[in-house]
């Protein structure tokens, strides 16, 4: 069965840098469009980051764009978000998500980022 099983979360302070991974599983990882998506307390779902099947298109929200990186490794079937410079508006439960015919088809069970001081 499909898995996505994130990791990296915790607690940085402002302006510190963490990194996400994504680790996929039960399909083929390198055909598919991935994405991550947050959700900060108390609202609703925002898209955050997008890459193609071989990760030399990539495209990010205007709020994160400078700060943060998505990328690949379809060898190792991963999904990474490198992310800089962070900010309190960053805090969110982060998931990746597998692209499907009609936006993405399977989530991870997110992996919690604070940032605080």
């Amino acid at each position: 069965q499909v898995q996505l099983v994130e990791s990296g979360g915790g607690l940085v302070q402002p302006g510190g840098s963490l990194r996400l991974s994504c680790t996929a599983s039960g399909f083929t990882f390198s055909v598919y469009w991935m994405y991550w998506v947050r959700q900060a307390p108390g609202k609703g779902l925002e898209w955050v980051s997008a890459t193609n099947t071989g990760g030399s298109s990539t495209d990010y929200t205007d709020s994160v764009k400078g700060r943060f990186t998505i990328s690949r490794d379809n060898a190792k079937n991963t999904l990474y978000l490198e992310m800089n410079n962070m900010n309190a508006e960053d805090t969110a439960l982060y998931y990746c998500a597998r692209g499907g015919d009609y936006g993405y088809d399977y989530w991870g069970q997110g992996t919690q980022v604070t940032v605080s001081s």
